[in-house]
């Protein structure tokens, strides 16, 4: 392969870059080549060397990924991060997907737990209009679990907020494994 593939095939694989980040990058890997010929390497040699365009674009992109959800711990930033970070190896479905996958359940039974709790009052009401008669104990237990709902409300803002940041840093150190290592 030489420069012109190689650049170009590296330029459709990094498309998700803004263009300037892309072109910087492009810039860098042109100056890779540039230095190789002037050492005396052939550009065929030169892109062995820097290896597979493929699994250059999959790092780059997995640390831009993995910026940007550092930067911004919102759901679609962590979501892109650990789709990247899974593409990097296969080993990364079983490491980084399932654990994802069951925090990410526990985390939904919360929010959906806590939004039944804050809805009993409601769902009594409901219940006393169209079906059966008052009773003063229902609605005592609507109003206790209507008290245990926002209290889990709030503590699941704190819980989804710890989440995203612990899970940035757990696809951090698992992307930085996959590379070669723990410094």
């Amino acid at each position: 392969m030489n420069k012109d593939q190689f650049i170009k095939e590296l330029s459709v694989l990094l498309k998700d870059l803004n263009g300037k980040e892309k072109q910087e990058i492009l810039h860098d890997y042109e100056e890779h080549f540039q230095f190789g010929i002037e050492e005396g390497k052939a550009e065929n040699e030169i892109a062995a060397s820097l290896g597979s365009p493929k699994l250059l674009a999959k790092e780059i992109l997995a640390n831009y990924h993995l910026e940007n959800a550092k930067g911004a711990q919102t759901a679609g930033n962590v979501m892109r991060a650990v789709w990247a970070v899974i593409g990097l190896s296969f080993f990364n479905i079983i490491i980084v997907l399932g654990p994802f996958i069951a925090l990410v359940g526990v985390i939904l039974a919360g929010w959906a737990v806590s939004i039944a709790g804050i809805s009993t009052p409601l769902l009594v009401l409901l219940n006393n209009l169209f079906g059966s008669s008052f009773d003063l104990f229902e609605w005592f237990l609507s109003f206790v679990y209507c008290g245990a709902g926002l209290l889990l409300f709030v503590g699941m803002q704190g819980i989804t907020k710890w989440f995203m940041h612990g899970f940035v840093r757990y696809i951090s150190f698992n992307t930085a494994l996959v590379k070669g290592g723990i410094k």
